[in-house]
């Protein structure tokens, strides 16, 4: 096989003891594509069969609820009971079938959920509703269900699971100093903000064994008296320390995604790099750096520079699965690039229809609508 153009990006790379054939992974990427009420879909299925078959080393994918109440929508993928086993063994062969590694996200959205009731580490508004303060005992619950979803992810036949702390979910929202306002052994000091998301590390791993357990980082929520790369580097380092896999970095949440200076930041290349290379200098665990990463060539940089240890590609991924291949070959300029100013994806999946690209031939639109139910 001739010489990749970009050495580095397609050295292999041990993550939790399993072999990647490369330093490209998916980050887990919610599009809306999921059935009614969280099951595996037809078009689900066949979008992960694409993601797998680009050539990247591993799918994570997108999150799914520990609990109803932690749901953040209809149409959000959930583990909380095994008769959803069976429809996420399905993703995870169709994953492995293509010589890719397969991970499942598996979150609670706190005071993010589509519930009658959210809840999070104390009771801050969030676009209008108020969640209620967690109970110690609730707690404890919580992260049970955490390591009972673990386990069915284990069972379901994915490699590794991914515990979401990003996008400003429970585990980060127990972290986080503007959400957190509790007195008690989970709130305060920053040990004692961490104390939530490393208990639940540990009981998920004394569930799963020596199963491979992934997290997804908040490094920066980008909001004034919010969680900063301070004290995500103390938690990443607790997390390093209790065994986990790897460290997918992130910044921004939904309370900050759409403010201006962030939606300028965002439109950035490479916008969140930064921050893992913060991350990466406080662990010895692999790190993933993601945000805008467009060009195989910045992406090659990020690694021969040590900012990273594998790269994070969502929406570049989605809009041109075949990225991994072009870069192989070094045929950059040919690679389909998202849009910087374009929100279509994301207003359709507002609106509850399936997230289309402008970008890509009208029969893959058409043939994603069919299958859309």
């Amino acid at each position: 096989m001739k010489k990749p153009a970009y050495p580095t990006l397609f050295k292999s790379k041990s993550i939790g003891g399993l072999r990647l054939k490369n330093r490209i992974t998916m980050a887990p990427l919610y599009l809306g594509y999921a059935a009614e009420g969280g099951r595996v879909s037809p078009l689900l299925e066949a979008h992960y069969r694409m993601m797998a078959q680009s050539g990247a080393a591993m799918i994570v994918v997108e999150n799914s609820s520990i609990t109803p109440a932690g749901s953040g929508s209809s149409r959000t993928l959930r583990c909380d009971h095994d008769r959803y086993v069976g429809g996420l063994a399905k993703i995870a062969a169709t994953i492995k079938e293509q010589r890719c590694r397969a991970a499942l996200q598996i979150n609670h959205a706190g005071r993010f959920a589509r519930s009658v009731e959210p809840v999070s580490a104390s009771d801050v508004p969030a676009f209008g509703r108020t969640p209620r303060a967690l109970l110690k005992k609730e707690i404890t619950t919580i992260q049970k269900q955490f390591a009972r979803a673990a386990h069915r992810v284990q069972k379901a036949g994915f490699d590794l699971v991914e515990l979401h702390g990003g996008t400003g979910y429970l585990l980060s929202q127990f972290v986080s100093p503007r959400t957190n306002l509790r007195n008690d052994a989970y709130g305060g000091s920053i040990d004692n903000r961490i104390r939530f998301p490393i208990e639940t590390l540990k009981r998920v791993k004394d569930q799963v064994g020596d199963f491979p357990v992934g997290y997804r980082l908040l490094a920066d929520e980008w909001l004034p008296g919010g969680l900063t790369v301070a004290d995500a580097v103390v938690l990443a380092s607790a997390l390093a320390e209790n065994g986990v896999a790897y460290l997918s970095v992130m910044g921004g949440t939904y309370e900050s995604f759409f403010l201006p200076d962030v939606v300028k930041k965002s439109r950035r290349p490479g916008y969140m790099v930064a921050l893992a290379q913060a991350i990466k200098k406080a662990v010895k665990v692999p790190v993933i750096a993601a945000g805008r990463i467009s060009s195989p060539a910045r992406a090659e940089a990020i690694l021969r520079d040590n900012k990273a240890d594998l790269i994070g590609l969502a929406r570049m991924l989605w809009v041109d699965p075949h990225w991994p291949q072009k870069a192989r070959r070094g045929d950059d300029r040919k690679i389909l690039n998202c849009n910087t100013k374009c929100d279509a994806c994301f207003q359709l999946v507002m609106k509850g229809q399936p997230a289309i690209c402008p970008r890509w031939p009208k029969e893959k639109r058409a043939a994603y609508r069919e299958l859309f139910h």
